[in-house]
């Protein structure tokens, strides 16, 4: 009789690799929307936008979602009794993409109470200037007043203040002697994707940690 074969070593099992999901506050034409679709499409990346949320109907970042396949809701705060009811709606219309990470990519409001006890710590928002420096809707204008030589963009973690959470990463742009606010602008913006697309990609990665004012990757 031959004798049963005995059964070889069972190989380990591989570990499944979860893609870190994103949802995207909008408000315009998307440009840093556009980066991260392009980026997501590299399996690398570890992070894919599964959301886009707009305060305002009809936005081109909406019809770059679109295109690209990804579902998207529209929040205006007119169809709201009071901005702490939109802070609410806003909450329940990201949740329901179950983000890991929320980017606020040109999103012209600011969260509240609620949205930031769904999403506080894991929310990132891109500014074009070196923070806390020239915070508010026009950085680029007041740094180019301020007669600075340097600006820049920064990435950091949405507070309830303006501008003014914890810092996650930045980058400088020097200032031309004949830079108006468009020039120096639209040189930041270059500058803001990339560093958006990469801060995005690396918490996807490593993980975010946000202890007091510091933050760090992996």
């Amino acid at each position: 009789m031959t004798p049963s074969a005995r059964p070889g070593p069972v190989p380990p099992a591989r570990p499944v690799t979860r893609t870190h999901r994103l949802v995207v506050l909008v408000s315009g034409g998307g440009s840093n929307l556009a980066a991260l679709l392009e980026a997501h499409t590299d399996p690398g990346y570890g992070a894919r936008v599964v959301g886009v949320v707009s305060d305002r109907p009809g936005v081109a970042a909406l019809d770059r979602a679109r295109e690209a396949g990804v579902p998207t809701a529209v929040v205006a705060l007119r169809d709201f009794p009071d901005r702490a009811a939109w802070d609410r709606g806003l909450t329940e219309a990201v949740a329901v993409f179950a983000p890991d990470t929320v980017v606020a990519a040109g999103f012209m409001k600011l969260v509240g109470a609620a949205f930031l006890d769904r999403f506080g710590g894991r929310t990132v928002n891109t500014h074009p200037a070196l923070l806390p420096s020239f915070p508010g809707a026009h950085g680029v204008r007041d740094a180019l007043a301020y007669g600075v030589k340097v600006s820049g963009c920064s990435v950091i973690v949405v507070d309830e203040g303006v501008d003014a959470g914890p810092i996650i990463a930045q980058e400088a742009v020097p200032v031309a002697d004949d830079d108006d606010e468009q020039s120096l602008h639209e040189r930041i913006k270059v500058v803001e994707r990339r560093l958006l697309v990469d801060v995005v990609g690396r918490i996807a990665r490593d993980g975010l940690r946000v202890e007091g004012r510091h933050v760090r990757l992996g």
